[in-house]
């Protein structure tokens, strides 16, 4: 298998990336690729030799050079959430059982990790960058699910998975060495540390963490050079918001080469209100923990709002039915399930040989647990997730995306969610839960049952509205609908 990181491996000539090209930057500290190599090298001699490594997943430097000395090393990562709870701490440090835990120096850490041996990371350190043993299969992280149907498990993601998924992106994203990526994204998940900072990597290019997301830090640094932004649905809401007053970001964002939004929907009325103040769409992609990405829109292609795009490269999928077979007529109506399969997917369940069985379908489709429609042209469209989002009402199957959609475009929403509950005449009915704009005076039933009825069918209408403060969402920005409902 060819090194994760050609930009740190080999002769100056064969890495093809000049010498004093940043690799990271993370506020006002930057790394080029020779410093990041000495130092991750240094730390990869200290590692070698471990069966799994802990990373204490701040969003610094030291997160970074300690996901790619570990990787060098040939160890698998296990990204630790900073701000986990005591108890899920726990399950994830016995459930992996690293032997090492990476942390930036002087950090005083919660008493679940002080039984692990230690290991600071020296960002100056300076060491050469060992030689690549690895296999395609070799584990390369090892990253926790959410936990929402029990104590989170440990997705086994290859170093196969991590090379062809960024490779695929590469290739539909047109993503270079000479591309300057910026975000704010936590880094023990996929998203900030796969695609946000492996990515670049893997490329050759920069990328510049913001540390903290700001609107004011996104337009300077999209306004000094970074060509590529990728945000979650909260951020670019932010962004949305800020844009009238903010004519500096208006620049930033019209100037970029590439605005992508990921980990949860991204609401048509944010895509539309960026692209009319900017003339920039955003690109939205779909994947998972154990999936990594199974598509995007392509930037070139067209960015229709409210889509993931068309799978990525090397990446099989199809819709299911309940009774596993698979939808045939792709009319951009038909809802079905999302499996997939492909050299992105993950390997198992740590210690979970049942958990991983059921994942899996006999030929080897994963099942996402995530509903879709599909155009005839191949788009994908996400209308929630089976377990929460897909609502049977009156004989119909409906996706709670859609409506949310809908309801977000009416002037009196700030937020909305909807789930289904129980309903004798028509097996369940939907439910709204609405953030007013003005608190004062919030839209009641009829007038969003009303505007729900004409964008989409009078069967998609809500019948029952809860008005909240705010909604309840994860540190990813994701509604937690379980709360809502036994709330």
């Amino acid at each position: 298998m060819s090194p994760l990181f050609p930009a740190l491996t080999g002769t100056p000539a064969e890495r093809g990336t000049p010498a004093d090209r940043p690799a990271l930057r993370f506020g006002d500290r930057s790394l080029t690729y020779p410093e990041l190599g000495a130092a991750a090298g240094a730390l990869a001699v200290r590692v070698a030799g471990a069966r799994r490594v802990a990373v204490w997943a701040t969003p610094t430097m030291e997160t970074a050079v300690a996901v790619v000395a570990a990787l060098l090393a040939g160890v698998p990562a296990v990204p630790l959430n900073p701000k986990s709870g005591e108890k899920e701490l726990g399950h994830i440090l016995a459930d992996s059982a690293p032997d090492l835990l990476l942390a930036e120096p002087g950090l005083e850490l919660p008493s679940p990790v002080g039984g692990f041996a230690r290991v600071e990371v020296d960002v100056h350190g300076t060491g050469t960058v060992p030689e690549d043993r690895t296999t395609d299969e070799d584990p390369a992280l090892i990253v926790y699910t959410s936990g929402t149907t029990g104590p989170p498990k440990g997705a086994v993601i290859p170093r196969r998975a991590l090379a062809t998924t960024l490779d695929a992106l590469a290739e539909a994203w047109q993503w270079t060495g000479d591309d300057v990526l910026v975000h704010g994204l936590p880094l023990f998940h996929v998203h900030g540390l796969v695609l946000g900072t492996l990515g670049p990597l893997r490329r050759g290019g920069c990328v510049r963490h913001l540390g903290r997301f700001a609107t004011e830090s996104v337009a300077r640094e999209l306004n000094a050079g970074a060509t590529m932004l990728f945000g979650v649905p909260t951020m670019y809401h932010r962004i949305a918001e800020a844009l009238p007053a903010e004519p500096e970001l208006v620049k930033a964002l019209a100037g970029a080469r590439l605005l992508v939004s990921g980990s949860a929907a991204l609401p048509v009325h944010d895509h539309e209100r960026i692209a009319a103040a900017t003339g920039r769409r955003v690109v939205e992609r779909y994947g998972m923990t154990e999936t990594l990405m199974n598509t995007s829109v392509r930037a070139d292609g067209e960015a229709r709002a409210g889509t993931v795009g068309v799978p990525l490269p090397g990446v099989e999928l199809r819709l299911v039915e309940e009774d596993g077979s698979e939808v045939t007529s792709y009319d951009g109506e038909t809802v079905g399930e999302i499996q997939v399969r492909g050299p992105n997917l993950f390997t198992e369940y740590l210690g979970r040989p049942d958990a991983t069985a059921a994942a899996f379908t006999e030929d080897g489709w994963f099942r996402t647990g995530d509903m879709a429609v599909r155009d005839a042209d191949g788009y994908v469209r996400i209308v929630g997730r089976k377990a929460t989002d897909l609502i049977k009402s009156g004989g119909y199957k409906i996706g709670a995306g859609e409506i949310e959609n809908a309801l977000l475009e009416h002037p009196g929403v700030r937020e909305a969610a909807v789930t289904g509950e129980p309903d004798a005449d028509l097996g369940e009915r939907i439910v709204a839960w609405i953030v007013p704009a003005d608190p004062q005076a919030p839209p009641g039933l009829e007038d969003l049952a009303g505007h729900v009825a004409r964008r989409l069918a009078p069967h998609k209408r809500p019948r029952v509205v809860h008005h909240l403060d705010a909604l309840p969402r994860n540190e990813m920005g994701k509604i937690m609908k379980r709360a809502l409902a036994h709330g």
